[in-house]
């Protein structure tokens, strides 16, 4: 799968997110953030960020792997109408790309989890006029699960979406 292994992927790329992984964030979020968790999975990195004082308004998956998950295909209906979108969402391409369209279609801002190598890819294109912030994670050093995906390089991405308007902290 990535460019240093060829590992099976997990199955519906059920990755939980590692702590180190979003700590850079930290810095680009206000206190309290109202966050919704459209891939919420194992409920992993809504567990980090409530933990470190951000509110979770809505945590979903089309496959929950945590009781307090609820179990909705994000495709199905619009995001829940307030709070930034915080998510490690799928990477495979044919997920990730519709996703995108999604967040930009509901004008949302969003902050997505993936890996950096794409946004030097041609198929980044037509969605980086959309891209307000890039914030370079590294490497992550991580848990079992996710360490085999990791040999990729990861980023944070924020994805200020059909705004043009000052980032609100």
């Amino acid at each position: 799968m990535g460019k240093r292994s060829n590992f099976e992927r997990l199955d519906r790329d059920s990755y939980d997110t590692p702590y180190e992984a979003i700590i850079p964030l930290f810095e680009h979020l206000s206190e309290k953030t109202a966050f919704i968790e459209p891939c919420a999975g194992k409920n992993a990195l809504t567990g980090h960020l409530t933990q470190n004082g951000h509110t979770c308004l809505h945590a979903s998956d089309i496959y929950p792997r945590h009781e307090s998950i609820a179990m909705q295909c994000v495709f199905e209906r619009p995001f829940h109408p307030e709070g930034l979108i915080i998510t490690n969402p799928p990477w495979d391409r044919k997920i990730l790309h519709p996703f995108i369209e999604k967040v930009v279609a509901e004008n949302r801002i969003a902050w997505l989890l993936f890996d950096a190598d794409w946004c030097h890819t041609k198929q980044s294109i037509p969605f980086m006029q959309h891209v307000a912030e890039i914030v370079s994670i590294g490497r992550v050093k991580c848990r079992r699960q996710f360490v085999q995906a990791l040999q990729k390089n990861l980023k944070l991405s924020l994805w200020l979406l059909r705004l043009n308007e000052t980032i609100h902290k």
